[in-house]
């Protein structure tokens, strides 16, 4: 299913509810009509655009949604997969595909649905599809520089375009409102009367009015992700922001006692972790918070979540981030990795202590400037035998 954030439902369970999705999907297209050969071409000669508003309405759930489920934090949209765009690959299988809808009546989806209740001309054209996926295949070479032409790469509207995401989906949501309106009064003209379907004028407003105020709340939940990275953007926000701080000698003292609750969230560049990786850490980047990964580490029960970077103002951004992503248990390392480096790994006694607690720290940071770049090795070595920790999530290729 999709990249829900938790997950709501288990890789294991993704085919069993797939295939009650297909049921469901293919009654609903018998249900509208969409078995129906004359139904359908019905769009292109102006007497019945029951496709159009099933298609626009499928497309502005699916938008608010997405839009919806992301402002929330329930969705991963980076393992949303974005087909890439070839304009003229695009274009010339966008003539194909539309001369062959009006000529066979159907469209691939629509073709399998209304071969499943029987209906003979659909099954020749769902034999005419495979025929023409096998001679695109075996002619791939002669098409390949067509097909790959004018690469676009994954494309969203509305960046293209240069505006926000919920002035796009309010604008959509309009122009769909307006094709209603539109494809209605073309119905009643070619057909010579109105469709009983839509003839109820209160029925029609009521729509409008509720897809209007759906597309009004594209504004209310602007991409969470942005509006999180801008808060923390602000220094006055983080500086002000309560968070517990985990001082060098306690964060020490956790990875020389091999602490299993300790988990270190380190948010350096790939490099510097490399250079230097502390035992139960795992590298992330404030864009990996919003991701799929992050829930499953940071919902971990009874865990410590440290962050740690060279400085401290980095460490609070990410701990101030995660913090208002939901997690708990969340720390920063007071003074960041360069203090702990001066005060743990490169520590020198230089003056004796003038009390006991001073005595004991002193004596503390002697051993673990011996013991921990011994254990940080091994976990370098353990971790180059066993490969990453958590492996990166894949978008998944699919659609319709």
């Amino acid at each position: 299913m999709g990249p829900l954030v938790p997950d709501v439902i288990g890789n294991e369970l993704n085919f069993v509810v797939a295939i009650f999705v297909g049921i469901a999907f293919g009654f609903i297209l018998e249900q509208a009509g969409f078995s129906t050969s004359k139904k359908l071409v019905g769009l292109f000669y102006g007497y019945d655009f029951t496709v159009l508003r099933v298609f626009f309405t499928a497309g502005l759930v699916a938008m608010i949604g997405v839009i919806a489920f992301d402002h929330w934090g329930l969705l991963d949209i980076s393992l949303v997969y974005i087909n890439p765009t070839f304009l003229w690959s695009a274009i010339v299988g966008g003539l194909i595909m539309g001369l062959g809808f009006v000529i066979g009546g159907f469209c691939p989806g629509t073709s399998v649905c209304a071969a499943a209740i029987g209906k003979v001309d659909a099954m020749i054209f769902v034999g005419g599809s495979f025929l023409g996926v096998l001679i695109f295949g075996e002619g791939y070479p002669l098409f390949e520089n067509l097909y790959k032409a004018a690469p676009w790469g994954n494309v969203r509207i509305f960046e293209t375009l240069g505006m926000s995401q919920s002035l796009f989906a309010f604008l959509l949501t309009i122009v769909a409102v307006g094709a209603f309106w539109a494809t209605t009064i073309i119905e009643n003209k070619i057909n010579g009367k109105p469709n009983p379907e839509f003839n109820s004028k209160p029925l029609y407003y009521g729509l409008t009015g509720l897809a209007l105020i759906l597309a009004l709340s594209a504004f209310a939940l602007p991409e969470r992700r942005q509006s999180l990275l801008a808060e923390i953007n602000d220094s006055r926000f983080v500086n002000g922001y309560q968070v517990d701080a985990m001082d060098c000698d306690e964060l020490a003292f956790n990875i020389v006692d091999k602490n299993k609750n300790l988990q270190i969230i380190d948010m350096r560049s790939q490099k510097d972790f490399d250079a230097m990786t502390l035992p139960n850490s795992t590298r992330f980047t404030l864009e990996n918070l919003f991701e799929k990964n992050a829930h499953k580490l940071l919902t971990i029960k009874h865990k410590q979540n440290v962050f740690v970077a060279d400085d401290e103002a980095t460490e609070k951004k990410a701990a101030v981030l995660a913090k208002e992503l939901g997690y708990s248990e969340i720390y920063f390392l007071e003074g960041g990795l360069n203090q702990f480096r001066k005060d743990i790994l490169n520590f020198t006694m230089t003056t004796a202590g003038t009390n006991q607690h001073e005595i004991d720290t002193y004596r503390f940071r002697t051993k673990a400037a011996q013991v921990l770049p011994q254990l940080i090795q091994e976990y370098k070595l353990k971790m180059a035998a066993s490969g990453p920790q958590i492996s990166k999530p894949k978008r998944v290729v699919g659609g319709c």
